[in-house]
């Protein structure tokens, strides 16, 4: 695998991390590098750390991880995405924009938005690809895209308050069940 192949899959594995970071940045009332940079290494670190785990597994638990991991991400993002829509319908204001970026928000997040990542991994290992470049260069792609989501969730959460929260908790839903019908039907 050459460079630009490896850096279209690396934008690939991030689209998802890149929808959900849009969500994150809608509901900050207000962000900066340091929180889009935050939510960058969250997604960017696992974006890394799966098709290394893929990688190592390779073929020998592929199947079981595979036949699953859609259930995984419908379950992670349909609870996050339903979370926000509740919240969309508060009348408080969200008073710790910090808590957004706490771990226990965040991994759940980072995990689902990887899992794919995983199968990669393994596809790697089949393709002999070297895994140390392959891996820095998916995760530093999805710091910087899931960084840019941020900003542009935030100047449209900004503009917009409870209606982007409201909207971006459809959006994880709706991500969730097309990943669930993508690999049922």
């Amino acid at each position: 695998m050459n460079v630009f192949e490896l850096f279209v899959v690396a934008v690939g594995l991030s689209m998802d991390a890149f929808a959900v970071a849009i969500c994150i940045g809608l509901s900050m009332a207000k962000t900066n590098v340091k929180k889009a940079l935050i939510v960058g290494l969250y997604f960017g670190v696992f974006q890394a750390v799966m098709p290394v785990i893929g990688y190592m597994v390779a073929s020998q638990f592929a199947e079981h991880v595979t036949r699953y991991s859609h259930l995984v991400v419908f379950v992670l993002l349909s609870f996050l995405g339903m979370k926000m829509i509740w919240s969309s319908f508060k009348k408080e204001e969200y008073s710790d924009q910090e808590a957004v970026l706490k771990p226990i928000k965040m991994i759940p997040l980072a995990l689902a938005t990887s899992i794919d990542a995983m199968a990669v991994g393994v596809s790697f290992a089949f393709l002999y690809v070297s895994i140390v470049p392959a891996v820095s260069l998916i995760g530093v792609v999805t710091l910087v895209i899931s960084m840019i989501g941020v900003k542009i969730g935030n100047v449209f959460g900004v503009r917009f308050k409870s209606k982007a929260e409201l909207a971006g908790g459809l959006i994880l839903v709706a991500m969730g069940v097309w990943v669930l019908l993508e690999h049922t039907i």
